[in-house]
């Protein structure tokens, strides 16, 4: 399955208010796995930021205003989620603002969701994961160990990456037993399950070849992010 997590950024809350969308970053997931392939552009609003949407995201007129329209770069943003299936965070928000800026574009463009395969959304995926839980972005960094230390401010791509993590976590399976053991016992049926015995830990370190892939990877998502998401470790 091809699937695209997707984040945008905005000058404010409100299309009524004639809001617009300032950044759009895209990771490609190929079978569960990142392709390595991403689409990142910021652009020209054509307005400003309102102030409380300028103090989340930083981006200011003066650094769009040389960025391109977004007629300038439709056709390669449809082109990039075309036939995927979209995860997105609070996806009735980013589609109603991708949508109004495909109708910028021309009614030939229609709606996202005639691009594409399907949506999923996270908001509505993790309320029915933890029940009356808090279920920001940040939140579920937290409740899944993820760092976002190096989110000072929000970005499109940035929190792309940190989606794409949330998403593989809360979707792997892996972390039901230590989650359910934080929030409430485990239980099948009527009966609270027992601990399962404990097991001998088997380590895997990495070899040579595979540490110099990795390092590379971890430079390539700089170049992207901007910041080094993970320190360089010593392998010890």
């Amino acid at each position: 399955m091809r699937q695209i997590i997707l984040d945008t950024e905005t000058t404010g809350m409100s299309l009524e208010a004639g809001n617009r969308v300032i950044e759009i970053g895209c990771l490609e997931l190929l079978g569960r796995r990142p392709s390595g392939r991403h689409f990142h552009r910021y652009l020209n609003p054509g307005r400003d930021s309102e102030p409380g949407a300028l103090r989340v995201h930083g981006l200011t007129s003066e650094f769009l205003c040389d960025k391109p329209r977004i007629e300038d770069v439709v056709d390669e943003f449809l082109d990039f989620i075309r036939g995927a299936e979209l995860v997105i965070h609070n996806a009735d928000f980013d589609l109603s603002f991708l949508d109004a800026e495909l109708r910028h574009c021309g009614p030939q463009y229609g709606r996202v969701i005639s691009h594409v395969a399907g949506v999923l959304d996270t908001v509505r995926l993790a309320r029915e994961r933890f029940p009356g839980q808090r279920v920001s972005l940040d939140a579920l960094c937290r409740r899944f160990g993820i760092d976002n230390t190096h989110r000072a401010l929000h970005g499109a791509l940035l929190d792309a990456e940190l989606l794409l993590d949330v998403y593989l976590a809360m979707t792997s399976g892996q972390f039901d037993l230590a989650l359910a053991s934080h929030d409430e016992p485990v239980r099948r049926g009527d009966a609270t399950a027992a601990s399962p015995p404990p097991r001998e830990i088997r380590v895997v370190r990495a070899n040579a070849d595979e540490r110099l892939r990795h390092e590379a990877r971890l430079d390539d998502l700089q170049k992207i992010a901007g910041v080094r998401l993970w320190p360089v470790s010593d392998g010890s």
